[in-house]
C-alpha cells in the first residue's frame, strides 16, 4: 500500500507542482448474497474488500478542482470550476467528482475552495466490484478531510447513490455505497434496504476463501439492462399493489408472492419480481446460515442465487454463466455466483483453501478455451470502508 501512495505523490507532485497534504483510501465492494434486491426494498449481504481506489489530495486557494487518474492516464489533468460544474460527456470519471460535490452542496454543506486530487485503482472497470461507488465514497472523505464538513456517514453514503442515481443517471440502489461506506476488516454487512438497519456479521468461512472470478468483459452499468430491471420490478410491485397493501416487492414472502401472481398477469414480469422476493428470502438464509457455520447451507444458496438471476432475473450471460457453473461442478467448491448488475463483470465461489489452485486452473482453462480470452482471479481479503489514511 505504501508503495501506490509513493507512486500517486510523484504523479502529484510532477502534475500540480506541489506536495500532496492528505492520503486517502475507498474500497471496492463483493456481493455475498442478496443480488438486485436493494432497490427492490430486500437484504443484501455485502463486504468491503481490500482492494479498491487510493487518492492524494491537497486544498487550493481559488475555486478550480483538478483531477489525474493513474487508470485515465490519456485524459491527463482534468480541470473545472466550482461555480461551473457541467456534466462531461462520453461517461468521463470526472462526472463522479462532480456528483458527489453537488450531491453534498445540496444537503447543505459548503465545499468553500477547490482542490487537486491525483487517484489510481487496482479495481477492474466494469467488473461488478463497485469501481463507481468506491470513487463516490473517495470523493465524499476527501472532501471531508479536506473541508472538515461535519457529515455522518449515512450522509456520504446517500450523497454518493444520490451522484450515481441523479448525476450519472445510473437507477441504483443504495448497497455498493452502503458496504463501501461502512465497511470492516472481517465483516459482512446484513444491510436491511427498507429500513437502512444493518448488522455486522463475522464473515468467518472456516478453511474456506472467497474467489473473485473475473470476465474481463467490459460493461457500462449505464448503457446496460440495469434500468429496464428495475422498472420492470417497480411495474410489477405497481401491479401487486392494485390489492397488497405494500411499499416494496422485500416486505412479500414467498407464499404471498406465489398466491399473488395472477395479479402481475405478465410472465416475463412474473419472473424479475419472483427474482426479487425469493433472492431476499435466499438472504435471510444465508446470513443465518453464516452466523451458524452451516457453509454448506450458505454455499447452496450461493448456487441457488445464481440460478434465479439467470433463469428469473436474466441477468448473467455467457461468461459469468461459465465461470459459476464451471466452479459449481468442482470438487472443494461449496457455491458460486455472479455478482453485481450482471452482463459481465464477475463472479465469486467459496473454494476450500486448499483447492483454490486447482479451481483456478480448471475454470480458468475451460473459460478460455469458450471464450479465446482469459479470465481473472484472485482471493477477496475483507476490509475497512473508505477512510482517510495516516
Amino acid at each position: 500500500m505504501t508503495d501506490i501512495y509513493t507512486k500517486l505523490e510523484t504523479i502529484f507532485q510532477e502534475k500540480f507542482s506541489a506536495k500532496p497534504e492528505r492520503r486517502f483510501f475507498s474500497p471496492g465492494r463483493i456481493n455475498l448474497i442478496g443480488e438486485h434486491t436493494d432497490y427492490n426494498g430486500g437484504h443484501v449481504f455485502p463486504a468491503a474488500i481490500t482492494l479498491g481506489t487510493y487518492g492524494v489530495a491537497s486544498k487550493r486557494q481559488d475555486q478550480t478542482v483538478r483531477l489525474y487518474s493513474g487508470n485515465f492516464e490519456e485524459q491527463g489533468v482534468v480541470s473545472f470550476d466550482l461555480d461551473k460544474i457541467q456534466k462531461s460527456p462520453n461517461n468521463s470519471w470526472d462526472n463522479y467528482v462532480k456528483g458527489m460535490i453537488l450531491a453534498l452542496e445540496k444537503e447543505g454543506f459548503h465545499i468553500p475552495n477547490g482542490f487537486d486530487l491525483a487517484i489510481e485503482g487496482n479495481l477492474p472497470n466494469s467488473s461488478g466490484l463497485s469501481s463507481s461507488a468506491s470513487l463516490e465514497l473517495l470523493i465524499g472523505v476527501v472532501l471531508e478531510d479536506l473541508f472538515d464538513l461535519k457529515t455522518t456517514r449515512l450522509q456520504l453514503v446517500q450523497a454518493g447513490q444520490r451522484a450515481e442515481n441523479d448525476f450519472i443517471g445510473v437507477n441504483s440502489g443504495i448497497m455498493d455505497q452502503f458496504a463501501i461506506g461502512f465497511g470492516k476488516k472481517d465483516q459482512a454487512i446484513f444491510l436491511d434496504t427498507n429500513t437502512l438497519d444493518y448488522e455486522l456479521v463475522p464473515a468467518k468461512f472456516g478453511d474456506n476463501v472467497i474467489l473473485i472470478m473475473n470476465t474481463n468483459k467490459q460493461r457500462k452499468l449505464a448503457d446496460s439492462k440495469y434500468n429496464e430491471r428495475r422498472q420492470q420490478c417497480e411495474e410489477a410491485l405497481k401491479r401487486l399493489q392494485s390489492k397488497l397493501d405494500i411499499k416494496s416487492l422485500g416486505e412479500l414472502s414467498i407464499s404471498e408472492f406465489d398466491k399473488n401472481t395472477d395479479l402481475i398477469a405478465d410472465g416475463t414480469l412474473i419472473k424479475r419480481a419472483r427474482h426479487a422476493v425469493y433472492e431476499n428470502q435466499r438472504t435471510l438464509l444465508a446470513k443465518d446460515a453464516l452466523t451458524n457455520g452451516d457453509l454448506k447451507q450458505f454455499g447452496q444458496l450461493m448456487n441457488r442465487s445464481h440460478k434465479s438471476l439467470k433463469d428469473d432475473y436474466a441477468v448473467t450471460g455467457d461468461e459469468l454463466d461459465t465461470l459459476a457453473e464451471t466452479a459449481q461442478q468442482q470438487e472443494g467448491v461449496l457455491g458460486a455466483r455472479m455478482i453485481g448488475a450482471g452482463f459481465g463483470g464477475c463472479a465469486i465461489a467459496l473454494v476450500d483453501k486448499d483447492k483454490v489452485d486447482q479451481v483456478k486452473q480448471v475454470v480458468g482453462d475451460r473459460y478460455f478455451k469458450k471464450f479465446g480470452y482469459r479470465a481473472g482471479f484472485y482471493v477477496a481479503k475483507i476490509g475497512d470502508g473508505s477512510k482517510a489514511v495516516d
